[in-house]
């Protein structure tokens, strides 16, 4: 059994991170990063965006080159899957049965994409955007196909459904809720997106859900609505959600109902075991202090140098302003904050001109903003969110008012944000 000073479960931004901090940090202790695919290590927001697109290739998306795992002395350990933690003894089991020992264990293994359960759901043809394979799989479908049904109107099913349409495929997407977006954003983001689409050929289908997959010689045909209609369909792609990948902690005693507990230095109940990134249910300043899972890459990587820098005697406890981004032809929405809770929705500019922002209010405080083709203003905004302000109304809502201008001590603020 290989025996490591710090065993990282997971090859995606969150483990991988966790890596490279160790050693930024002076880890002077062997580190392990088990990945369950066989790909080097590579970034998951393009392939929803670039990589489906074909405007990006494979190892354009790769975190880093095959020899600089080696030249860290990071042990890539590609097709190992944990099926079991034992915390006691302080090990690992995978699915091919080769084991891990550890002295500390980061846990960040992300999770799967969410199936559907229904009548048909194992046809051929029906896929999820969760790997580069998943991809690659409905690449390969796409040029026998004309009628594509997408379930989920969130982020990926969007991504998807405005990739897709520019290649002259018919394109559907089924949203169960009254909204797209509706997890995550306002009314006023939901309906200027569902306007977009529709501009663009997409058939927006909102309160629709599925009751069943139709299928031919294996393969899926068609998709019946719980209404009773029923739609064509060459593809099905899925994009519904995850269930964090935590089994093998939760059996090993670690506490959590959504992912696992986790404190404000991403440590578990468990000895000496850390969980970060899309598994990690942590206590969020930014969300009044309400536990949640974070999906987004910022989530992952911050968390990451936190656990990098406990290990190396740095107790910075998390703290980080949460971000995500999305891209859907010409637009780019760039969030700041957690809308959870809020009481008050300010629009800045004009949905009528594709470039605007709405900001939202908690109890008077700027707790979030989505910004649609305006870098400025999620630069600005940042500050806001971050200093708890509460400007005026009024001024939030005058374009001609730089949100820089009612921040206090505004910082010099880049927008480190990576390209999706």
């Amino acid at each position: 059994m290989q025996h490591y000073d710090c065993l990282i479960v997971g090859a995606g931004h969150g483990g991988t991170q966790a890596a490279w901090s160790l050693r930024q940090q002076k880890f002077e202790g062997s580190i392990g990063l088990l990945s369950d695919e066989m790909e080097l290590p590579y970034e998951r927001p393009p392939l929803s965006k670039d990589y489906l697109a074909g405007t990006k290739s494979f190892e354009r998306i790769l975190f880093r080159p095959e020899d600089f795992w080696a030249s860290r002395n990071i042990a890539l350990q590609r097709g190992r899957r944990v099926i079991k933690v034992d915390s006691e003894r302080r090990f690992v089991c995978c699915e091919d049965g080769s084991t891990f020992g550890y002295g500390h264990l980061i846990w960040a293994a992300g999770g799967g994409a969410r199936r559907l359960t229904c009548p048909g759901s194992d046809l051929g043809g029906i896929y999820a955007v969760r790997t580069r394979s998943d991809v690659d799989a409905i690449v390969q479908d796409l040029d026998d196909a004309r009628a594509i049904v997408i379930v989920g109107g969130g982020y990926i099913g969007l991504e998807t459904a405005a990739v897709l349409s520019k290649q002259g495929k018919t394109i559907t997407v089924l949203e169960a809720l009254d909204r797209v977006l509706a997890r995550v954003a306002g009314p006023d983001l939901s309906r200027f997106y569902e306007a977009e689409h529709r501009a663009q050929g997409v058939d927006i289908q909102l309160n629709a859900s599925v009751q069943s997959f139709e299928g031919a010689n294996g393969r899926v045909r068609r998709v019946r609505l719980g209404d009773g209609r029923d739609l064509a369909a060459d593809i099905v792609i899925v994009g519904i959600g995850i269930i964090p990948a935590v089994l093998p902690l939760i059996e090993a005693g670690a506490i959590g109902a959504n992912g696992v507990d986790v404190d404000a230095f991403c440590r578990t109940n468990l000895p000496r075991v850390f969980v970060i990134g899309d598994c990690a249910n942590h206590a969020n300043d930014f969300a009044d202090g309400a536990r949640i899972r974070l999906e987004s890459v910022q989530n992952a990587t911050d968390q990451a140098a936190v656990v990098a820098k406990y290990l190396t005697g740095q107790l910075e406890p998390y703290q980080a302003v949460p971000w995500f981004w999305s891209n859907q032809y010409d637009l780019r929405l760039q969030t700041v904050g957690l809308s959870i809770g809020h009481d008050r929705i300010i629009v800045r500019g004009s949905p009528t001109t594709r470039k605007f922002s709405l900001i939202y209010l908690r109890n008077g405080t700027v707790c979030a903003l989505d910004c649609v083709n305006s870098v400025k203003d999620y630069v600005e905004g940042r500050a806001l969110v971050a200093a708890r302000a509460s400007p005026p109304a009024e001024q939030l809502a005058d374009a001609g008012v730089t949100l820089k201008s009612l921040a206090p001590h505004f910082p010099n603020v880049e927008d480190k944000q990576p390209n999706g």
